[in-house]
């Protein structure tokens, strides 16, 4: 079979995509083998195909074993018939011998035009995808193309890579609708053949610490270091900061001129709140910061990772927050368990643990009298 025009059309598609002939070629060759295989099903034995772009040729070749007696005439060939073909075949010599399939020219031209689409497209996903393995954990603006009951499905790039929002990564109350642009977090690449998916996000606490980095020029030039984020989607992010330079302000960085900073991070967050705490070695001292925006009297350690913080009468509902989120948010980023008490409670507390000097004097009381009484045994 010689089609010269084939092979001069994946020169050109070579040079327009930038993709080797190669790689067409190795698929076109498997496929050619699966599709005779399936023409002739039951009766093809061993078949190979050869393709030589410098000859515009493609060949068919039967695949056989030299063998000194046939037990399976479609894989084996007899010693004698092989050396009938080429003398220096051996006994277990692979036995190529071209053919031309009969009526195989429709089928071939048929299943080459597939197999290079088909070929193409992987390719382009491929190197598009290749592209974007540095793009992870990174900030990028998307379009919504789709939206369904469960997931949201966006346009990354020039429209070749398709990103893939999950329910988990949705924030709640966010509306997507199609041909929105948002801001996306990248999560994960994943190519697994046909399911080749970038999974972004909108929930992530990734997401807060790239917004901020885009807003604020001294955390990309690493003169303020992002120490801690964590983060209750649509609701309120906690991000402990420090400063690198001595003279720079982590959080007057990161407020920004009038809050400017700040605001507009909140402002493509819809809303959220967003507390930006100093961060400390000292962790008893990290933690009554990161429990903003409460006041915190004091924190005292109780165990290894565990504290307890005392608040104002007034501010214990702010510092625990609505259903325990702003204690909660606080353990998370200082990695501490915190036990938030109001400062009566606390005293309450200390005073129920202290004993009294009743009680003291009444041990006393019977320590002498434990002492008197071998005295009296005695007389």
């Amino acid at each position: 079979m010689v089609n010269k025009e084939f092979f001069a059309a994946l020169e050109d598609l070579e040079a327009e995509k930038g993709i080797s002939s190669e790689i067409f070629l190795e698929a076109l060759r498997g496929a050619l083998v699966a599709a005779y295989k399936k023409q002739y099903e039951g009766g093809a034995g061993t078949v190979d195909v050869a393709l030589n772009p410098e000859k515009g040729s493609i060949k068919f070749y039967t695949v056989k074993t030299a063998v000194e007696e046939v037990a399976d005439p479609e894989k084996e060939i007899s010693l004698t018939e092989a050396q009938l073909l080429k003398k220096s075949y051996k006994l277990g010599d692979e036995v190529r011998e071209e053919f031309v399939p009969k009526n195989f020219g429709r089928i071939a031209a048929q299943t080459a035009k597939q197999v290079i689409l088909q070929k193409l497209h992987e390719t382009e996903r491929d190197n598009t995808l290749s592209e974007y393995s540095d793009k992870k954990d990174e900030l990028m603006t998307c379009v919504v193309r789709k939206v369904d009951a469960r997931n949201v499905y966006v346009e990354l790039g020039k429209g070749q890579v398709e990103g893939v929002m999950l329910p988990q990564d949705q924030v709640p109350g966010e509306k997507y609708n199609v041909n929105d642009r948002i801001k996306v977090y990248v999560k994960n690449i994943k190519n697994n053949g046909r399911n080749a998916q970038v999974l972004v996000s909108r929930a992530s606490a990734g997401l807060v610490k790239r917004l901020f980095e885009e807003e604020v020029p001294e955390i990309k030039s690493g003169a303020v270091v992002v120490k801690a984020i964590t983060r209750e989607a649509g609701q309120r992010t906690k991000m402990a900061i420090a400063s690198v330079d001595p003279q720079v302000d982590a959080v007057g960085a990161c407020v920004g001129n009038k809050g400017a900073r700040v605001n507009a991070v909140v402002a493509e967050l819809n809303g959220e709140k967003v507390d930006i705490i100093q961060w400390s070695e000292n962790p008893l001292e990290f933690i009554a910061k990161a429990l903003s925006p409460a006041k915190v009297i004091s924190v005292t350690q109780v165990d290894e990772k565990s504290a307890i913080a005392v608040v104002p009468d007034d501010k214990l509902s702010l510092a625990i927050g609505r259903d325990g989120q702003n204690a909660r948010l606080a353990a998370r980023l200082t990695g501490w368990k915190i036990d938030v008490k109001s400062e009566s409670a606390a005293a309450k507390l200390a005073t129920l643990q202290q004993p009294s000097e009743e009680d003291v004097s009444g041990e006393e009381e019977e320590i002498a009298a434990d002492d008197a009484a071998p005295a009296e045994a005695e007389e």
